[in-house]
């Protein structure tokens, strides 16, 4: 077990806007007040600032390109813009506006996603260019999307639905709709694709049960019973890297580990 810790200096107190570690979990980006930090986690005792950002302050995005030296940032003070940064240059690569405000950003190698409420925005990340808008998508007040991380297996996950837990598998890469997958009854609250991207997981409103579907397929491969009758809002869902154990935390601060296994008829 391991504990991280950074203490911020007395004469730069933040209060903390957002906080991501990612998939391959060498680095973290921290949205604040006053900027955004980025932190290596490769140590097994503390945490290195490795860039503190200042262009602009209320920083509630912030998502690194694995470990290169691009950063999309949105701020508070124009939630509807997205800034690209070169942060080892200290240059801004590009900047987008949109029709209303971003609430969630997901990047591989091959693509850039903008989610807003009703709409969500498909860039190609090598030249920043705009190669798709899907408009008028289900309502989706908390940004909820998923992109796998595999740039070969290019599949973004949303709700295909505001009222069931429907979702849509969609081929970034191709820029097509693959499958819709009935999922859970009432509407999403978490998803998750595993390293590979052909597998992606998913949680209702309810959070009683925890969902594990093949993709593209969106066969159901696994069903984890989360609790029985208290429903409880799931915040995340994380697949280890070998994707053998699937990971769920809720605001009963508690996190519950589930072993991806076939068991037998018996």
């Amino acid at each position: 077990h391991v504990t991280y810790g950074y203490q911020a200096p007395p004469q730069k107190k933040w209060s903390v806007l957002f906080v991501c570690v990612w998939f391959h979990c060498s680095s973290l980006s921290v949205g604040t007040k006053t900027g955004y930090r980025l932190f290596s986690v490769t140590a097994v005792d503390k945490l290195d600032c490795i860039h503190e950002g200042v262009e602009c302050p209320d920083v509630y995005i912030v998502e690194r390109l694995f470990s290169s030296s691009l950063v999309v940032v949105v701020s508070l003070s124009m939630p509807r813009r997205m800034n690209v940064y070169h942060f080892k240059k200290g240059t801004e690569i590009c900047n987008y506006s949109y029709s209303n405000n971003i609430l969630s950003v997901r990047l591989n190698r091959q693509r850039l996603v903008v989610c807003l409420e009703e709409s969500i925005y498909i860039h190609n990340i090598k030249d920043m260019k705009l190669l798709k808008t899907l408009l008028n998508t289900p309502t989706n007040p908390s940004g909820l999307c998923a992109l796998s991380v595999n740039h070969s297996n290019s599949y973004l996950a949303y709700p295909g639905s505001a009222t069931i837990g429907e979702i849509t598998i969609y081929d970034a890469n191709n820029l097509s709709t693959v499958t819709l997958i009935q999922a859970h009854d009432s509407p999403l609250a978490a998803l998750t694709f595993n390293a590979s991207g052909t597998k992606l997981a998913s949680a209702s409103e309810k959070g009683t049960v925890i969902r594990v579907f093949s993709v593209p397929e969106g066969q159901k491969l696994f069903e984890f019973r989360r609790g029985m009758k208290r429903y409880v809002s799931i915040s995340s869902l994380s697949f280890s890297a070998d994707a053998q154990f699937l990971c769920a935390s809720s605001n009963t601060e508690t996190v519950h580990i589930f072993k991806l296994e076939q068991h037998s008829p018996r």
